[in-house]
């Protein structure tokens, strides 16, 4: 099962690229309306999320439904961390202490 919960994690790691995607996309000037959504940083996004979606549906025919929440906490941790490596910003106290009580919690729930 901790196979399949790696899965799930994976799952939101791709998740969260993909809307770095997204904003590095809506950040940029484009030519027309159009390119604004139809450029490769936008179908790109949109195709890592589907991949995202059925690596939770394949992980989910194993991992209880009740570890869905508390898998998906993960996805702040990549959020933050995404945003310091491709936007610049600072991780304060508050979200290393954020990111360390979610990786406890995590922890604690799934062993």
């Amino acid at each position: 099962m901790i196979f399949y919960v790696l899965f799930l994690l994976l799952s939101n790691f791709i998740g969260a690229v993909s809307q770095v995607l997204l904003k590095k996309s809506a950040m940029e000037s484009h030519k027309s309306f159009i390119y604004e959504y139809l450029n490769f940083k936008v179908i790109f996004a949109y195709a890592l999320f589907l991949i995202a979606v059925f690596i939770d549906l394949y992980a989910l025919t194993v991992v209880p439904v009740s570890y869905v929440p508390i898998i998906e906490a993960s996805s702040y941790i990549f959020a933050i961390i995404l945003s310091r490596i491709f936007f610049k910003d600072r991780i304060n106290l508050k979200q290393a202490a954020a990111i360390l009580l979610i990786i406890a919690g995590i922890t604690i729930y799934v062993i």
